[in-house]
């Protein structure tokens, strides 16, 4: 099977379901952002200082590509065969962020992202998956999107910010707190 198929060199792709749409249409973008966040997701999951944290984060990019999967699917094409997010995918992000903020000491002020390039990698990670939590926002206000999708997206970017935090204890650099000038 070739790699490139030139069905889409006028700009236009498929949807799971066969509908053909533009590669700018928010749909698109959406879930392009979303496959922009797991390569992220990777980079974390190569640092070193990752290797205890590696099938979590697999898992993570596992239900990344999840996501993905219900982006690119037609609306309305129900009978399209694709994994489903459920409620303890969340519930796994939340117990992970809680056991690593026991961890950590009590955060008083904004942090400036960076110390470490693993560090940093989390910020960036971190980044992308807001925006691609408001690119599924701006989707959900013109289409139908199952709401645990921006509740996963909102819950994976705490838990890349915890991680970060981990990651600089960890490896015993300062963080660096933003001292607003006044």
């Amino acid at each position: 099977m070739k790699i490139y198929t030139k069905t889409g060199d006028t700009g236009k792709t498929s949807l799971l379901g066969g509908r053909r749409v533009s590669k700018a249409e928010l749909r698109i973008d959406a879930y392009g952002t979303v496959d922009e966040l797991n390569s992220f997701i990777g980079l974390l999951r190569d640092q070193e200082i990752n290797k205890k944290r590696e099938a979590l984060l697999k898992e993570i990019q596992d239900r990344l590509f999840t996501i993905g999967a219900t982006l690119a699917s037609e609306p309305g094409k129900e009978n399209i065969k694709k994994p489903d997010l459920h409620d303890e995918d969340l519930e796994l992000l939340e117990k992970e962020i809680d056991e690593m903020e026991s961890q950590l000491p009590q955060l008083r002020h904004f942090i400036l992202p960076g110390g470490h390039q693993s560090v940093s990698f989390c910020h960036v990670a971190r980044t992308v998956c807001r925006r691609t939590e408001r690119c599924v926002i701006d989707l959900m206000e013109i289409e139908h999107v199952d709401e645990i999708i921006v509740k996963y997206l909102n819950r994976l970017s705490d838990y890349l910010f915890v991680l970060g935090r981990l990651i600089a204890q960890e490896l015993g650099v300062e963080e660096v707190t933003w001292k607003p000038r006044i």
